[in-house]
């Protein structure tokens, strides 16, 4: 029986005025391809495919509510809100009440803002936040605050989350906090396509790795293989690659 992608990019490319962002069938232009696939930036050539159907056309919130999910690199975070009210932002486009329910407090609202609360709470208890719920989020720790974007990613029930550069800033212990839980969201059957410099961070959690130099894929395979290839040696060290 055969299984199809959830996620396929084709031919895709995005032009900026005279800089030119090259992405190929295999991806390529890093944080460029996650801002099209979330529907932050058209494509200016190619195809985007999500469960079968093109994303191309389709607005940000829609794809969302479809279960594609991002973790943006940096925190980004809602001040002035506790964790676990910025991890319910996340389920927003999921909600059906619409805004006059809303606004007049109409028992479908509130049956809505239980059950993302609901939600919020389940997803800081699977990144570990739990006891921080009711904390101000901007008071969190730097490795924290990119848990509780995960949460929030989370929140939305994803099929299909992006994480671009979810380590990048964290200390050693953090990262590998990250790792784990990265690991344990993979074991749960979640669909994740991760952007990331570091190479033991990618090769611990890959099942496949694509490796770009200067837009371009140099190398797609196992993470094993990827390690030994002498291209990628090259590209991350400035040594000449051997025949």
């Amino acid at each position: 029986m055969s299984v199809s992608a959830l996620l396929s990019v084709a031919g895709v490319s995005r032009t900026f005025g005279g800089v030119y962002a090259v992405i190929g069938p295999n991806g390529a232009g890093k944080s460029t391809l996650f801002s099209m696939i979330g529907g932050h930036l058209k494509p200016s050539t190619g195809s985007i495919s999500y469960d079968g159907a093109r994303l191309d056309r389709v607005a940000p919130h829609r794809r969302a509510r479809s279960g594609i999910a991002m973790v943006f690199q940096g925190a980004r975070l809602f001040h002035g809100m506790t964790a676990r009210e910025n991890v319910m932002v996340g389920a927003h486009a999921t909600t059906r009440a619409g805004a006059l329910s809303a606004t007049l407090r109409l028992p479908r609202h509130r049956r809505e803002e239980r059950q993302i609360r609901a939600w919020a709470t389940d997803a800081l208890a699977r990144v570990g936040l739990a006891d921080w719920a009711d904390r101000q989020a901007e008071a969190l720790p730097l490795g924290q605050q990119r848990a509780l974007q995960v949460a929030r990613a989370l929140c939305g029930r994803p099929r299909l989350l992006l994480l671009d550069e979810p380590a990048s800033g964290l200390r050693a212990a953090e990262r590998a906090a990250l790792a784990d839980l990265i690991e344990e969201l993979r074991a749960g059957g979640l669909t994740m396509m991760l952007v990331e410099h570091d190479v033991a961070f990618v090769t611990r959690l890959a099942d496949r790795v694509t490796v770009l130099d200067l837009g371009q894929v140099i190398a797609q395979n196992t993470p094993q293989a990827i390690r030994a290839d002498p291209r990628v040696v090259a590209a991350y060290l400035g040594a000449e690659p051997t025949a």
